[in-house]
């Protein structure tokens, strides 16, 4: 089979043959060999990460759906939008702001949402050094800070609100791009604070935001870094599909992923990918809420958009 051949190669090289692929000009019917349905995933971790893990994820498909995949993994949160504007795209893992801009300007449409630690909701928290002097937003005044990404929900927007609502002004700003990299630029003091996903701890009381990501390099990572605010509820990550896309094609992948997360192995899968446990059905009305906030931060989309070229 072409993706088991495809798969030999090493994680890298897939991610970046992946891009690639999904780039050609597509030839034959949708879900053929020579025009796999092309899954593109959001970069919130190591594109190495995410390549390693679909492997299984993909020949799960391909055996369920008797279509053929491909994935892509570009290199920003915007990249995965454009891709539906440039037809690269057929399904994304999506980030929650991705996807209104992905629905506002090409149609596409959330019709599954993740389930993180038992709910489908998320939240974005600002950390900051435990020596920083940082106890409240307020104090973030004038200091160094890392956002995520400028379209990340729970790295930007959601905590930006947080502190245009105090009427700070921060010192200099900064992308990190990855959670992981907020986390690591403040614990090694490079910025005197950041903003990442949060999750609640679990009934032991064991961290499950983004510190854990960086447990391994970093064993005290919970003692340097502490959490100053929590913003407020944000739904979770949603699976898009184009606007476009056949209606038997999408139904069969919806039908295939939610098998593959009944499965242990499937969870595990993608718990290394996106912390990700399971799936539930979702509509464009469950991210009215994110939509409320934009307008609330007066945020310009296309010049956000710009941002990330």
């Amino acid at each position: 089979m072409h993706f088991k051949r495809f798969f030999r190669l090493p994680a890298l090289v897939i991610a970046l043959v992946s891009v690639v692929l999904v780039g050609c000009q597509p030839v034959g019917d949708l879900g053929s060999r020579t025009n796999p349905v092309r899954l593109y995933f959001t970069p919130s971790v190591d594109a190495d990460t995410i390549a390693s893990n679909s492997r299984e994820l993909l020949q799960f498909l391909e055996e369920e759906t008797g279509y053929y995949f491909t994935t892509g993994i570009p290199t920003s949160y915007i990249a995965v939008v454009e891709a539906f504007g440039s037809g690269r795209a057929d399904i994304g893992v999506m980030n929650s702001f991705g996807y209104l801009m992905a629905h506002e300007r090409y149609g596409a449409t959330a019709r599954l949402r993740t389930v993180r630690h038992g709910v489908d909701y998320y939240q974005g928290q600002i950390v900051a050094r435990s020596d920083s002097g940082i106890e409240t937003v307020a104090d973030l005044a004038g200091r160094r800070f890392a956002f995520t990404d400028p379209a990340s929900t729970s790295g930007y927007l959601f905590p930006l609100k947080m502190i245009r609502e105090e009427g700070v002004r921060l010192g200099r700003e900064t992308f990190a791009m990855k959670h992981d990299s907020v986390i690591t630029m403040v614990y090694q003091g490079q910025v005197d604070a950041g903003a990442t996903y949060y999750s609640a701890p679990d009934a032991d009381g064991n961290i499950r935001d983004a510190r854990t990501r960086v447990f391994t390099q970093f064993p005290d990572v919970e003692d340097k870094v502490r959490i100053v605010a929590v913003t407020e509820r944000i739904p979770n990550d949603p699976f898009v599909f184009r606007k476009d896309l056949p209606e038997d094609v999408a139904e069969a992948f919806i039908t295939a992923i939610k098998k593959f997360l009944d499965t242990e192995r499937g969870r595990d899968i993608f718990r290394n990918i996106y912390s990700v446990e399971g799936i539930v059905d979702a509509t464009d009305a469950d991210y009215f809420l994110l939509r409320d906030t934009i307008r609330a931060i007066d945020m310009n989309v296309e010049q956000l958009a710009g941002q990330e070229g």
